[in-house]
């Protein structure tokens, strides 16, 4: 029997990474390191990926407080973070394998926080147990930068081939197996053919939100819409979570990290002219430090009394000035340097802003799609998060996933020789520039999503959302556009089919957590129709 490495050198070309944050370079370390070669595909340089934004840490049982924690601890609080939407075995992957990451990316160079020599852990939301590794507030840009390093290694040995500012524009798929993907250059607008098997690293829906997301909005959306149309199954686009503490800046919300309120920040509303500390009262055993869902959907409720303030403020001033200096020097810079106050001094009016996506391309516990060929990781799979993403699991997710994904391209590459209509990499001729969608349909669609898919929503103005889109639909539009309608369209109507509240899906008509909804809303295209199932959670496909 042959082994999974001279099975895979029978796959003339490269594995395509489309996206090239840190589930991109995870997949390109993990392939490269096996002697495979890849080619990374990114609208971007990697210096510039959302994933540098990524502040407050990344979880792993490392029990360096002292608190008896344990992958097993971990286990149980990302399983009721999310609300047990998720498979216990894909979960237990994970927290199991969360210290090796850890350790494996301090060898890469991450320069966690430390004392002692030992690695520092934070409390955050949602967990029982200090267990949040950080660089301070600047977690993602370090993690980033010691994985660009590592990739920048096997760059010069000829095992990953760049292709910076290129974007998606196909996917060659028959029945069911992909055969090559086709990138266009932002510069030139030359299209690129690319077999072989595609592993799909492409971020969240941020593009679909201008304006309301903490996320780079250079995360268009167009990958997962134009994979979408092609027949791609998507799961869970219900779910999207608000993060509690954003504040509006040009074109976007600014996150303020969960960090500060692992460090002692403190939520309040005025209250007859003194500050309420609200969530400390509902919540006294977890206090401000509820999941993220709990803590945004309270915020919304006190927001819209009249007989309060109106304002949500972070009162940072009890956190210590060790503290700032050791632990959140880079963010309160970053606030000095935005909103003009110190948080040290002055409390910061905040508000829910859309911080994630926990639903995506549906993948198995390979993170196989269920296409041949076809592997998603990062925020753009439905994974480990199910209804609700506990902070400091992002990065972690993204990390393993991206392995997990790479290693199951090398398992599976026996069976993809025989199938996949392998040809040499071809460019085509030189085409127009990139498209970019329509920015006042763009904007269309985002005020219809946020009607839509707000913190708390219900069968109305779900129903007249999926309506209003409805109307968008116009002769000659261009390809792009429809396909972002079309994905759109499918996000309100998952939403439409959970007929309970879970997680971050709240829906007023239907207040209650119902044991019927315990599953996966599935949805895919089929001869240009949208088609939604309630389905038990992924088995492992074969």
């Amino acid at each position: 029997m042959k082994s999974d490495m001279e099975q895979i050198s029978n796959l003339s070309g490269y594995v395509n990474i489309v996206g090239a944050g840190i589930s991109g370079l995870s997949a390109a370390i993990t392939l490269a390191s096996s002697g495979i070669r890849c080619n990374l595909i990114s609208s971007m340089p990697s210096e510039r990926a959302q994933s540098v934004l990524a502040e407050g840490g990344i979880n792993a049982a490392l029990d360096n407080m002292g608190e008896g924690d344990s992958p097993e601890e971990h286990f149980a609080d990302t399983m009721r973070g999310g609300c047990y939407l998720e498979t216990e075995s894909c979960i237990h992957g994970l927290t199991k394998g969360a210290p090796d990451i850890i350790n494996e990316l301090a060898r890469f160079g991450v320069p966690f926080t430390r004392e002692d020599n030992k690695i520092i852990q934070r409390p955050f939301g949602g967990q029982k147990k200090r267990r949040t590794c950080y660089s301070k507030s600047s977690t993602g840009k370090m993690i980033m930068t010691a994985l660009i390093d590592v990739v920048r290694k096997y760059e010069s040995e000829g095992l990953v081939v760049r292709y910076p500012d290129h974007v998606l524009t196909g996917a060659d798929i028959k029945e069911g197996i992909l055969n090559f993907v086709t990138v266009k250059s932002r510069m030139t607008g030359d299209v690129i053919v690319l077999p072989g098997p595609a592993v799909i690293c492409c971020g969240g829906l941020n593009g679909f939100f201008e304006g309301f997301t903490t996320g780079t909005t250079q995360n268009t959306g167009d990958c997962a819409a134009i994979l979408f149309n092609e027949g791609v199954e998507f799961a869970n686009l219900e779910f999207i979570q608000y993060h509690p503490t954003t504040v509006a800046i040009a074109d976007k919300r600014m996150l303020i990290s969960e960090a500060a309120r692992g460090e002692g920040g403190r939520l309040y509303i005025e209250r007859g002219g003194e500050p309420w500390y609200f969530m400390e009262e509902k919540y006294p055993e977890s206090g401000n430090l509820m999941p993220r869902d709990v803590v945004s959907r309270e915020m919304f409720k006190v927001m819209r009394d009249p007989s309060l303030g109106g304002t949500v403020y972070l009162d940072m001033r009890e956190i210590s000035k060790s503290c700032w200096k050791n632990k959140l020097s880079d963010l309160r810079e970053e606030i000095r340097s935005y909103l003009l106050v110190d948080p040290a001094v002055t409390p910061v009016p905040v508000a829910p802003g859309i911080h994630f996506f926990m639903g995506g391309i549906r993948v198995d516990d390979g993170h196989r799609t269920n296409i041949k060929g076809l592997y998603a990781a990062g925020e753009c799979a439905s994974k480990y998060h199910g209804a609700n993403r506990l902070g400091g699991n992002s990065m972690l997710a993204a990390v393993y996933g991206g392995k997990t994904a790479a290693e199951s391209v090398i398992k599976d590459a026996g069976v993809l020789s025989g199938i996949l209509n392998i040809q040499e990499i071809g460019k085509a001729d030189h085409s127009d520039p990139v498209y970019d969608a329509d920015t006042i349909l763009s904007g269309s669609v985002r005020n219809i999503l946020i009607r839509g898919l707000g913190i708390i929503r219900d069968e109305d103005s779900i129903t007249s959302a999926i309506d209003e889109l409805g109307k968008l639909y116009k002769e000659g539009m261009h390809d792009i556009d429809l396909k972002r309608i079309k994905l759109a369209e499918a996000m309100l109507m998952c939403a439409r089919e959970r007929k309970e509240s879970r997680g971050a899906h709240v829906r007023s008509d239907y207040p209650d957590t119902l044991d019927d909804y315990k599953k996966t809303t599935c949805c895919s295209m089929n001869n240009g129709k949208i088609i939604i199932t309630m389905q038990d959670p992924l088995k492992e496909r074969r």
